[in-house]
């Protein structure tokens, strides 16, 4: 049922989930409705490829689960995202349910593409800040870059951008991605 909060009518999970599989990618950001068409092919194939660097970083070692999209990532009552790859740690293995992640993952990431580059760049690095991500990852494939925001004191915090390499503090070290592009 959608909430009213400052006399704003914002959506919630429950029509969220009443959205037809129409093979675009809807989120519910603040309440308001967004869609993206299905991400092209390069993209699709380099989401594969950092899974598999995810995958060995933390699944193989049991440090924690790698999703790949589209899984419903929960945020808030107003606020359900499909990051294009998700971590959650071992220890918080309880924020997956069968249907989806709630609450705030401890890894996410987004690879922009010519649709979605203000949502992946602009909104969404406030939206994780304020649901409490760990880490969100933003890889660029046109400009061949992974900008790296890490939990601070001060919220999520950009730790750079890199064009071969970066340091993940949740991975551990560095994350080597020039065999991505």
């Amino acid at each position: 049922m959608a909430v009213v909060v400052a006399g704003k009518r914002k959506l919630t999970y429950e029509e969220y989930a009443l959205l037809p599989d129409d093979r675009s990618r809807h989120e519910i950001i603040d309440g308001d409705h967004y869609v993206s068409p299905a991400p092209l092919i390069y993209h699709q194939e380099l989401a594969a490829r950092l899974y598999e660097l995810l995958r060995a970083t933390f699944a193989t070692t049991g440090r924690g689960r790698v999703l790949f999209a589209p899984v419903d990532v929960e945020l808030s009552v107003a606020d359900i995202v499909q990051p294009d790859l998700i971590v959650v740690l071992t220890e918080r293995q309880s924020i997956v349910t069968q249907s989806r992640i709630v609450g705030a993952p401890d890894l996410l990431v987004e690879i922009v593409s010519p649709s979605s580059r203000r949502h992946d760049t602009v909104l969404k690095p406030e939206l994780y800040r304020r649901a409490g991500v760990g880490e969100y990852w933003i890889v660029d494939p046109e400009a061949r870059r992974l900008t790296v925001y890490a939990r601070s004191p001060h919220g999520l915090t950009e730790r750079g951008a890199g064009h071969a390499q970066d340091t993940s503090p949740l991975a551990g070290g560095p994350v080597a991605i020039r065999h991505l592009w």
